[in-house]
């Protein structure tokens, strides 16, 4: 009887050692990164995104790049007032796209108690009123004694935006409006269809932009000349809420290290349009291509 139990028992013993041999342990990137920390313990970072073309490439490449260290990324596509407040209010973690000090100047005033600036993502970025290098007009003066060659309107992007409240500045700096010249806003899409139907037919247009932008590597433009008091270079910086660095230290550290070129962002959101690649794909080819900064921004 007694041998008996024990080959019982022996046997059981054997099912559960071949059972717990079979098991193979957990694979789900989400649950665990390389260093067996989950995304769950790290947290999950939110990231604010406009609408803008410019501001998607570094959002995804960021995104790419802390999801690879354990992290569960997020991000939130809203308008850029909404951002800001979201930033304020700890709702959003990290702004990848905040041209200061003189494009956002009036956001930055108000908000500029409750947020920081991580780090510069590119400097020097250009914009203002901007026409096909075909015309003849060179300046503001030339525009406004010659407003019916351009429909009597400045077509621009949606309210909100910075460089809508300084085109609304100029307006009134140089009386546009006594020549019957308007402000017309819509989305950046929108005004981007207008602009490229223009320059197909040879046509006057008269539009808002700024680099990095598509438009500057499909077309000869030039910027105008007189609105450097409205319109200044700025430096573009990412921006979180005070305190980042005490609740995710890591990824305001890997942040702070981040940067990139003006042309590399073009050439991004050129292939993003012409091409259909996804910025999910041309972050993840940037990354590729860069890893040795990649690396650097995270071992620093």
């Amino acid at each position: 009887m007694k041998k008996l139990l024990l080959l019982m028992v022996s046997s059981f013993a054997m099912v559960l050692l071949v059972a717990c041999g079979n098991e193979q342990p957990s694979t789900n990137d989400n649950e665990q990164n390389n260093e067996g920390t989950t995304n769950e313990e790290k947290g999950t970072i939110t990231f604010g995104q406009t609408p803008w073309s410019s501001t998607a490439p570094p959002t995804q490449i960021a995104k790419q790049i802390l999801e690879e260290q354990g992290y569960t990324v997020e991000i939130e596509k809203i308008s850029q007032p909404m951002i800001w407040e979201g930033m304020a209010n700890q709702e959003i973690d990290f702004f990848m796209d905040a041209w200061l000090p003189y494009t956002e100047a009036a956001r930055w005033e108000k908000f500029k108690d409750d947020l920081t600036k991580v780090t510069t993502s590119y400097e020097n970025a250009k914009l203002g009123w901007v026409v096909p290098s075909y015309v003849e007009e060179n300046t503001i003066k030339d525009i406004k004694q010659n407003p019916e060659k351009y429909d009597n309107q400045v077509v621009s992007i949606a309210e909100g935006a910075g460089i809508v409240d300084l085109s609304k500045d100029l307006m009134e700096g140089f009386n546009m409006r006594e020549s019957g010249i308007e402000l017309s806003t819509s989305s950046e899409g929108a005004m981007i269809s207008v602009v490229e139907e223009k320059i197909s037919n040879q046509e006057p247009v008269l539009f808002t932009a700024w680099r990095p932008h598509s438009i500057f590597a499909r077309h000869d433009l030039k910027f105008l000349e007189g609105q450097n008091e409205y319109f200044k270079a700025d430096n573009v910086y990412v921006l979180s809420y005070n305190g980042i660095e005490e609740e995710y230290p890591e990824a305001y550290q890997i942040l702070s290290n981040w940067g990139i070129s003006i042309d590399a962002l073009e050439d991004m959101i050129y292939k993003n349009e012409e091409n259909g690649t996804s910025f999910e794909k041309l972050a993840s080819q940037w990354i590729e291509e860069h890893q040795d900064k990649v690396n650097q921004m995270i071992e620093n």
